[in-house]
C-alpha cells in the first residue's frame, strides 16, 4: 500500500472513466444484493481505488487485500465517523438527530485510541479465552433446547428457529439478562442493523433508528439501575456478567454513567448477535449450496474450524466497514483530503486473487491464512472468539444430528443489507 504524507495541495482527483461512471451509476442494485463478488471484481480489475458519490455523499473505495488491511491496522484513518453519517443533511434534520448522535457516536465501535483503549480494557476480560471455555457448556446446552424443539419437524427456516435465536439467547446470558424479558431489544437492533447498513440512510430510516436506539437504551437504563441495586448483595468474587463490568467500572471513573455507558451496552448487544446470526446462516448455505464440501466435512469433521474460516472469508458477514482520513495522504496516486471517508470493501478483500488461490472456489480444507471480516488492529472485533465457539457449536450439532439436510428454497433469500450480508430466510428439510 503506497501511502505518502503530503502538504496542503490542490485536489488532483481527475475524472477519469471508472470515477464518473461511479459518480453517476449505482453499485448497490438488485444485483449487487443479490452478488457484490461482480461487482467487486470489476472495481479490484479497474484500479485499485475509486471516488464513489454512492457511500454516504462520497467515498473512497478499497477493493484490495493489502490496502484493506492496512487502512484498518492505520491510526491515519480514525473509527470516529458518525458525524457526517447521522447528522447529515438540513439544519432542521441534523437537529433532529443530535439525540442519536449523542449516543451512536460513543459507541467503541466509532472511537480511536485513548477512549477506544479505555473501554475495550473493561470488555476484553469478558471475552479471554478462559472466560469464554467456561461458557461454553451453556452455549450447547441453549443449541441443543433450539434443535430439541425441531425434532419432529422435517422442514423449518434455519433462520428463524436457529441462527437468530442463538445469538441473541446467548449475548444476553452474557451480558447478565434475560432474552426472553426484553424481546423488542433484538427488534430494535434489526432497525440499527438497517441504518447502519444503508450506504445513504433517507429521513424514514434514521428516524427509526433513532428511536429504537433511545427505546434500547431506556430499557439499559432500567436494566442498569435494577443491577445497580443488586450488587450490594453480590460476593465480591462473584464472576462478573458484562453488565457487572461495565457497572464496576462506571463506579471507577473509567466509564463515563450515562451515554457513554449505555452506548456499550447498546453495541454489544447489537454486535453480539448480527455477525454470528449471519455466520450461522451463510454457513448453512454455502454447505448446502455445495454438497461435495458437506459431505468432505461430515467425513471429515476435524476440518471444522477451517470451514469456519472459509465461510467467513467466501461470505463475509460484515462486508464493508468506514474510516475518515485524519490528514492529506496521497495513497495510489490519489490525493485523498483529511476527512475524506474511505471504505474499506472487506468482501472484495476476501476475495482477492493477489491474496488467494481460486478465491471464488469455496475450499473447507483451504489453509492461506485468516480472512479479514473480524477487522485488523486496534477494532479487531472483540467477540470474534465468541462467534466462533457458537458457529463450531452448531455445525458439530448439526453434523451429528442431522447429517441429511436440503436446501428448500430455490434461490437463496438475501437480507438486502448490503454491509451485514446474511439470510432472511433459510428454508430447509431434515431427512430421518
Amino acid at each position: 500500500m503506497k501511502t505518502a504524507m503530503l502538504p496542503a495541495l490542490a485536489d488532483p482527483r481527475p475524472e477519469t472513466p471508472i470515477q464518473a461512471r461511479l459518480a453517476t451509476r449505482p453499485i448497490i442494485d438488485a444485483s449487487f444484493l443479490r452478488d457484490p463478488y461482480s461487482a467487486y471484481r470489476a472495481l479490484r480489475e479497474a484500479g485499485p481505488i475509486h471516488w464513489s458519490d454512492e457511500f454516504f455523499g462520497g467515498a473512497w473505495l478499497l477493493t484490495r487485500h493489502e490496502d484493506v488491511e492496512a487502512v484498518l491496522r492505520d491510526p491515519l484513518y480514525s473509527a470516529r465517523r458518525t458525524g457526517g453519517w447521522v447528522m447529515r443533511g438540513t439544519e432542521d434534520s441534523r437537529l433532529m438527530f443530535c439525540p442519536f448522535q449523542r449516543l451512536f457516536s460513543r459507541a467503541m465501535l466509532f472511537l480511536d485510541a485513548p477512549d477506544h483503549t479505555r473501554l475495550r480494557q473493561v470488555l476484553n476480560a469478558g471475552f479471554r479465552p478462559a472466560a469464554l471455555r467456561g461458557f461454553s457448556g451453556a452455549i450447547e446446552q441453549m443449541a441443543a433446547s433450539l434443535m430439541d424443539a425441531l425434532d419432529e419437524t422435517e422442514e423449518f427456516d434455519f433462520m428463524g428457529r436457529i441462527a437468530r435465536p442463538l445469538p441473541a439467547m446467548v449475548i444476553a446470558r452474557l451480558l447478565g439478562m434475560d432474552s426472553g424479558s426484553q424481546p423488542d431489544l433484538f427488534d430494535w437492533s434489526e432497525d440499527l442493523g438497517a441504518f447502519i447498513g444503508s450506504p445513504d440512510p433517507d429521513l424514514g430510516l434514521k428516524r427509526r433508528a433513532q428511536t429504537s436506539l433511545l427505546k434500547m437504551s431506556a430499557a439499559f437504563e432500567a436494566i442498569l439501575e435494577r443491577r445497580q441495586t443488586e450488587r450490594a448483595s453480590l460476593p465480591q468474587n462473584e464472576e462478573k456478567d458484562l453488565i457487572g463490568r461495565l457497572l464496576d467500572a462506571a463506579s471507577a471513573g473509567t466509564i463515563e454513567a450515562g451515554a457513554e455507558l449505555l452506548a456499550q451496552c447498546a453495541m454489544l448487544l447489537f454486535a453480539g448477535h448480527e455477525t454470528t446470526k449471519n455466520l450461522l446462516g451463510n454457513g448453512l448455505h454455502l454447505l448446502l449450496s455445495h454438497p461435495e464440501q458437506w459431505k468432505r466435512l461430515q467425513q471429515t469433521p476435524e476440518l471444522l474450524p477451517s470451514a469456519l474460516r472459509e465461510f467467513l472469508r467466501y461470505e463475509s458477514p460484515v462486508q464493508y466497514t468506514g474510516r475518515r482520513v485524519t490528514t492529506d495522504v496521497v495513497l495510489h496516486g490519489q490525493l485523498l483530503r483529511r476527512g475524506d471517508l474511505v471504505v474499506p470493501l472487506i468482501g472484495a478483500a476476501n476475495r482477492d486473487p493477489e491474496r488467494y488461490s481460486n478465491p471464488d472456489v469455496l475450499d473447507i480444507g483451504r489453509r492461506e491464512g485468516s480472512h479479514l471480516s473480524f477487522g485488523q488492529g486496534p477494532h479487531v472485533c472483540i467477540g470474534a472468539a465468541l462467534t466462533q465457539m457458537e458457529a463450531d457449536i452448531v455445525f458439530r450439532a448439526l453434523l451429528t444430528r442431522w447429517p441429511v439436510l436440503e436446501r428448500l428454497d430455490s434461490e437463496p433469500a438475501w437480507n438486502c443489507n448490503p454491509v451485514y450480508r446474511g439470510h432472511s430466510r433459510l428454508r430447509v428439510r431434515r431427512r430421518r
